[in-house]
């Protein structure tokens, strides 16, 4: 197996200076019959799927990450058509000068090489972080989880299926075994690997940053929360948390906690839990909003530990605070950075929010359920960044090129 291993980081390495000598134009047709063929074999993936899904419990909520329909597969493929039609950031020129002696210099957007990424349970990862890499001119290997094996194999079968008929090295994508051992040859695996990318949960994240002496750019976890503010418009807060909690839970940009000024809480909490009873959020409450809301079917009484709580389910919390700096003080203390938003209709209110808040995305008056590459227009991304170095909040297709010189000299000396 570590033999394996090894020669797929060797062919991945080899097929990445192939990849970069082919044309813009070349790798975008290479993308539309990627997504011509996801279309062809949308059964085929299903099927595939459908093993992973039959191995976890149906209350899982896992279960909506890891599950592929026919709509699903349309939309990665319309997402791929669209990657298609962005520009690629490689090859852009930054910058060009002339020194007094005459040597001319050009700094120029490059790819990385080959990025490996890891992941969990999501299979439409596999599509996206391969066309993303594909169109920057970066080779790439996936480590996938084991809960999605069998769709995460069939889907890199398809794609090198394509590279092949393309005349591309099939190795451009390669698909690693998805054991944990695989993780600690990728993590020593300079030579091959010029940047990894962990995408799931705050335990990956940190065992990779921990671990890895291969660069690595962080795509977090999400504690998001929403504030309702003593001047936020009822309606438009009742709508956008609904949605930022109950739309899609099972990601990393749903609303974890809810925070409610004490001038709202009597009014706002009874009208939001009329809405949040049909989708059985389960709400973790403190004291104030306990007190509120003692009728409320699915309630708990919270626990300093579902504060800072990456839910990913039909579960949130609910503070209510004194003011305005109680919850800027709570969200400093909890936040992963991911997403933040204010609901008020007080511009100064916003603006001080959003300039306080330290996070990748800040939201004034929106659902954070919009930190998203496509929703950016940025095409499919990669994770949401949140950290602060090359990259912050939607890594997408813009991100994955890094920097060069290039110096034209006459014989010039120093």
């Amino acid at each position: 197996m570590t033999n394996d291993i090894d020669k797929i980081f060797e062919q991945t390495f080899k097929a990445s200076k192939v990849l970069q000598q082919f044309s813009d134009e070349a790798i975008s047709d290479l993308l539309r019959s990627i997504a011509d063929e996801v279309e062809v074999e949308k059964a085929a993936i299903i099927k595939a799927n459908q093993k992973d899904v039959s191995k976890m419990s149906a209350a899982d909520p896992m279960v909506d990450r890891l599950m592929l329909n026919e709509q699903r597969l349309q939309n990665i493929a319309n997402s791929i058509r669209a990657i298609a039609k962005l520009p690629s950031p490689a090859g852009k020129l930054i910058s060009r000068r002339k020194l007094k002696k005459g040597l001319e210099l050009k700094k120029m957007t490059v790819p990385f090489g080959v990025v490996g990424i890891i992941y969990e349970s999501r299979p439409n990862v596999t599509f996206d972080t391969a066309v993303l890499s594909l169109k920057s001119k970066n080779a790439c290997v996936l480590k996938g989880s084991r809960h999605a094996d069998e769709t995460n194999k069939r889907s890199v079968q398809l794609i090198q299926k394509v590279l092949k008929k393309k005349n591309f090295p099939v190795n451009c994508v390669s698909l690693l075994p998805s054991d944990r051992k695989t993780l600690d040859k990728m993590y020593t695996a300079t030579k091959y690997i010029d940047l990894i990318i962990p995408r799931g949960s705050q335990q990956l994240i940190e065992a990779v940053r921990k671990n890895s002496l291969v660069p690595v750019i962080e795509t977090g976890a999400g504690v998001c929360h929403v504030y309702v503010h003593s001047e936020a418009d009822l309606k438009k807060a009742l709508k956008i948390v609904e949605n930022a909690k109950t739309s899609r839970p099972s990601v990393c940009n749903a609303m974890d906690t809810l925070i409610v000024d004490k001038a709202m809480a009597a009014k706002f909490l009874p009208l939001l839990t009329d809405r949040f009873i049909k989708h059985k959020v389960e709400i973790y409450a403190d004291a104030k909003s306990f007190s509120l809301l003692k009728s409320y079917p699915y309630l708990t009484k919270a626990s300093e530990e579902d504060f800072g709580k990456e839910f990913l389910s039909l579960k949130c919390s609910i503070k209510v605070v004194n003011n305005f700096n109680e919850a800027i003080e709570h969200i400093q203390k909890y936040s992963t950075k991911h997403s933040e938003a204010i609901v008020s209709e007080n511009k100064k209110v916003c603006e001080e929010f959003t300039t306080t808040v330290d996070a990748a995305v800040v939201y004034a008056n929106a659902s954070t359920r919009f930190t998203d590459g496509e929703e950016f227009g940025l095409g499919a991304e990669i994770g949401i960044s949140t950290q602060k170095l090359h990259a912050r909040g939607p890594f997408a297709l813009e991100k994955l090129v890094c920097e060069k010189w290039f110096v034209t000299g006459n014989g010039h000396i120093r």
